[in-house]
């Protein structure tokens, strides 16, 4: 290797002492980041030992077939937080202290780690950057299991259906709103299309976090919010029915459905399966209350980190193994858990990790990106100023808190300083904060290369292989 090659890879070791007295002041004022092991945890060793016999039983034909994207998902997660495929240094630039990151896998199904930060990162984006200071409500689609199958495969018709849905709401909070509002009223919503139940079972539904009101521009270039006032759970509640019919003539239009299969569809007890529930609302000021709301629908298809062993005394590889998954609900049947084989966990699993390439959430209304008001309504890295509220639009004096102005566009300084702010809340620490001086750490290098990568590893003690995948 050459020798600046050499120079450029060199590392400390990852943990310098600091004196006694200046490490028990900052460790006791602040909390410090400790690097995850991955491969210690019980979910890692869930999908790692039987994976192999999972995908050889696939390929033959005994469980159904496992997409590419699926293997590729599973085995990503393996790398996740392994030192040994690479990682990222950091540098304080006070005492010098240094520390290795390694990569995340950045799925989208299996790995806890990326599917929360993405979850957690999704929510503080929508909060702070898009969605501003006024009322949200969220509004949750759910079809008959006869529908299903036909909205988890075709993207396409997902997409009709959810604008079936969005001409639905506008329609209530027009009709909702207290005053006549002219016709190019808007609202702006965000749209999930969860294809998993709590259950780890598939179940495509739509969540939806709306605007609890419509957008109006004013003759002086002046936006307007004017909120529902008669809109609650049991009116969202009787929307049900012109959502269902509705939803039957796109099926019969797609030849999905007869019309005979509709009209009997029509004529189920109640609302024959489809379900509309607008019930939970967020206050405008309550910005905590909606990204909690935000994250919970951008939550992962599953947690891996509530599996346990029924029976922590025999090995994964017995045919007796049994892996408990709490219900976050009782089942219609009365069940709390669900006991699986892992072979039988990995089938459930697969099954819920989304296809690559497609959207897990969508912007409409006026948070559209092509949206003519959007400018108005969304203010990039907007912040908060002693003229401007928390939404990033200026209140006009003496009228209305509803009616608003768009105040200057923020410095690209205050924009990074807002982009520190949410890395430390999506980790819930700050990952480069000096654990010695609480300094501040830069990233100085990123190291992929195999023999690089096995020095520094051996230098500090550190596993320099990868877990080996159990055989089949």
């Amino acid at each position: 290797m050459p020798r600046s090659a050499r120079s450029r890879n060199r590392v400390r070791p990852a943990w310098t002492p600091p004196p006694a007295a200046a490490a028990a002041a900052s460790f006791a004022t602040s909390p410090v980041y400790r690097p995850r092991r991955p491969a210690a945890t019980s979910p890692y060793r869930v999908i790692e030992h039987p994976l192999k016999t999972f995908l050889a039983r696939a390929e033959a034909d005994e469980l159904r077939p496992v997409p590419r994207w699926t293997e590729r998902e599973f085995r990503q997660y393996l790398t996740c937080g392994i030192l040994a495929y690479g990682f990222a240094r950091a540098r304080c630039g006070d005492c010098h202290q240094e520390r290795l990151i390694a990569f995340s896998c950045k799925g989208r199904g299996v790995c806890p780690s990326c599917t929360n930060r993405r979850m957690a990162e999704v929510a503080a984006h929508l909060r702070d950057r898009v969605i501003p200071r006024v009322p949200v409500r969220q509004w949750v689609l759910s079809v008959p299991k006869r529908l299903r199958p036909a909205l988890a495969r075709d993207p396409d018709l997902a997409g009709a259906v959810l604008r079936i849905l969005l001409r639905v709401i506008h329609r209530a909070l027009r009709d909702t709103a207290g005053a006549p509002l002219p016709a190019e009223a808007r609202l702006g919503a965000i749209s999930f299309l969860h294809r998993f139940g709590s259950a780890l079972n598939p179940h495509p539904h739509f969540h939806l976090a709306v605007t609890d009101g419509l957008f109006i521009k004013e003759p002086d270039e002046a936006l307007t919010f004017h909120p529902a006032r008669r809109l609650d759970a049991e009116t969202a509640r009787n929307l049900t029915p012109l959502v269902q019919r509705r939803v039957l003539r796109l099926y019969v239009r797609r030849e999905l459905l007869t019309r005979a299969e509709a009209d009997d569809m029509l004529r189920w007890r109640g609302t024959g399966g489809f379900s509309l529930d607008g019930s939970v609302r967020v206050a405008a000021h309550d910005r905590a209350g909606l990204e909690r709301l935000l994250r919970y629908c951008a939550r992962p298809p599953f947690a891996l980190h509530r599996l346990r062993h029924a029976t922590p005394n025999r090995p994964l590889s017995s045919p007796d193994t049994r892996l408990v998954y709490p219900l976050p609900r009782p089942a219609r049947d009365g069940r709390t858990t669900l006991r699986l084989a892992p072979l039988e966990l990995l089938d459930r699993l697969a099954r819920l990790i989304p296809p690559p390439r497609l959207h897990r959430h969508r912007y409409h209304g006026v948070f559209a990106p092509n949206a003519a008001w959007r400018k108005q309504v969304v203010r990039h890295g907007r912040e908060h100023t002693e003229d401007t509220d928390a939404s990033g639009l200026t209140p006009v004096a003496g009228t209305d808190p509803c009616r608003h102005t768009p105040d200057p566009s923020p410095s690209a300084a205050r924009a990074r300083s807002r982009w520190a702010q949410l890395l430390a809340r999506v980790y819930e620490i700050d990952p480069l904060r000096c654990p010695a001086c609480h300094g501040e750490m830069r990233i100085v290098s990123f190291l992929t290369d195999p023999p690089v990568v096995r020095q520094i590893l051996e230098h500090l003690d550190l596993p320099v292989r990868a877990p080996p995948l159990a055989p089949a």
